[in-house]
């Protein structure tokens, strides 16, 4: 039987499979001798020990599309970043850095900025402006009125989606609101595995339809871009590609070189002064990084 583990805690690990629910499972002693670790978000295959009791063991873990350390999930479709319009006003140093994380592990994002109910025309604009011609599709939305809460639920459909973002800005509202069924879903494995209820917050996928899942990302209150080298940094600006090719030294990192034809782009206003000034300061924190 098929499923992906949903939860993992103090060893057991929680397969949902469609239209079955969900199973507590054991991972066989192979993966510990082999060194493998199964994570949330793993498709698996099990073997079910009892029906009634729900109980199962993981028999093997399927072929990983992609794998984040922090948090340590697998097969992650897309991230939906969500930061508030106001109130707090977007921290756009630590919204490139979560770009950039979900760019470099090759995750494609949907920017979804959450507020808009209390949000000014200007707040609107200055976002269009900033992120519009980076390739990242936006979606405005207000938990509290459940504005445009519908195209959230069509990007998510068919998908694993990792939910990420400050604190305070309405993202816990959100899953709320997208997954009451989960609740129904997730509420009889919470009695089951009280002992770790009150603890950690554990990262969790939840059932979010019939093949969607939504995975809460707790604990991303400051994102250190460290885990590639300073070269690579550009790759991760999408809005830095259609200018590459035009800059007079090959293998130009679009800082202090004569005849870049990114900086140029950001002169004439086509990169924008946000996105740029981020960019630079990731890059100098990368060159001062101590190398191990």
């Amino acid at each position: 039987m098929k499923g992906k583990i949903i939860k993992g805690i103090a060893g057991f690990y929680y397969v949902h499979v469609v239209e079955s629910g969900v199973y507590e499972c054991k991972a066989k002693g192979v993966f510990r001798k082999e060194k493998i670790k199964p994570l949330v978000g793993d498709d698996v295959e099990i073997e079910v020990l009892s029906e009634s009791g729900r109980e199962g063991n993981i028999e093997k873990i399927l072929p990983r599309r992609n794998e984040l350390i922090r948090p340590a999930v697998a097969n992650i479709d897309q991230a939906l970043v969500v930061f508030a319009i106001a109130r707090p006003s977007p921290h756009f140093n630590l919204l490139d850095r979560f770009l950039v994380m979900m760019e470099s592990k090759g995750i494609p994002v949907i920017l979804c900025f959450n507020k808009e109910d209390i949000a000014t025309d200007p707040q609107v604009k200055e976002l269009k402006e900033i992120y519009a011609d980076c390739g990242y599709p936006l979606l405005f939305t207000s938990a509290r009125l459940g504005q445009n809460i519908d195209k959230v639920r069509e990007v998510l459909k068919g998908r694993t989606t990792a939910v990420a973002g400050p604190s305070g800005v309405g993202k816990s509202s959100l899953i709320n609101i997208l997954q009451p069924e989960a609740n129904m879903e997730t509420g009889a494995i919470s009695t089951k595995i009280e002992r770790g209820k009150h603890t950690t917050r554990h990262t969790e996928l939840f059932p979010v339809g019939e093949d969607a899942y939504i995975m809460d990302t707790p604990g991303f209150s400051s994102l250190y871009v460290n885990d590639f080298e300073k070269e690579e940094l550009k790759q991760y600006f999408p809005e830095f590609a259609p200018f590459e090719g035009t800059c007079r030294f090959h293998g130009c990192d679009h800082i202090h070189e004569p005849g870049c034809g990114v900086k140029e782009a950001f002169d004439k206003g086509l990169i924008h002064s946000v996105r740029y000034k981020n960019y630079v300061d990731m890059y100098e924190e990368l060159k001062k990084k101590r190398r191990y």
